[in-house]
């Protein structure tokens, strides 16, 4: 047996009562497809860096360019994408703009991650 393959049942047999409670209990296509989408934002190392940093505090760009060795164009650009996704918020303070958590929700996604990982 190759390391990917899954091991099947010995026999075809449908068993309709939990096929229909979880048909029931499906999400629509439109939801799981927003929530794969969400989750594809979490695949890449840079934005968990940059959201990792704000879990411990609120920045600026220019400072958190600084502590990532990154640029503020790559920072900005990823800030973009997650902003798009409603994971970070920001504000203007003069003229900086902060960036920040959007809400615990997050911080939910990168502890649980987080322990999942460790494990």
């Amino acid at each position: 047996m190759a390391i990917w393959d899954v091991e099947n049942c010995d026999v075809v047999e449908v068993h309709t009562d939990k096929v229909k409670k979880l048909k029931e209990q499906m999400p629509d296509v439109d939801e799981l497809y927003d929530l794969a989408e969400l989750f594809k934002v979490f695949g890449d190392s840079t934005r968990i860096r940059i959201l990792f940093a704000l879990f411990q505090t609120e920045i600026c760009v220019c400072d958190l360019a600084e502590a990532l060795s990154m640029t503020q164009s790559a920072v900005s650009h990823q800030l973009k994408i997650l902003k798009q996704a409603k994971l970070v918020g920001s504000r203007r303070e003069g003229k900086q703009v902060i960036y920040f958590l959007a809400d615990d929700h997050v911080r939910t996604i990168i502890n649980q991650g987080r322990e999942h990982v460790e494990e």
